[in-house]
């Protein structure tokens, strides 16, 4: 299993997406739920594409938190 950090932002026309530890894997939706069924297919379709090709998967290095303030 492998676990990588997706990162979700709020568009004019809806979400987008993308996974800072594979560059170039993004995606977009209306919903965020579309968004996030089609970041999970992105990054499937990209691990096959670097595995098909032998190519080792980008280690994980990005980490994400959400933090509250109270000012």
């Amino acid at each position: 299993m492998i676990k990588y950090t997706i990162i979700f932002e709020k568009t004019g026309t809806g979400y987008s997406a993308y996974v800072p530890d594979l560059p170039g894997c993004i995606a977009t939706g209306k919903t965020k739920a579309m968004t996030e069924k089609n970041i999970y297919d992105a990054v499937k379709f990209h691990l096959e594409g670097l595995k098909a090709q032998r190519i080792k998967f980008p280690v994980k290095r990005t980490d994400a938190e959400s933090f509250v303030f109270t000012l």
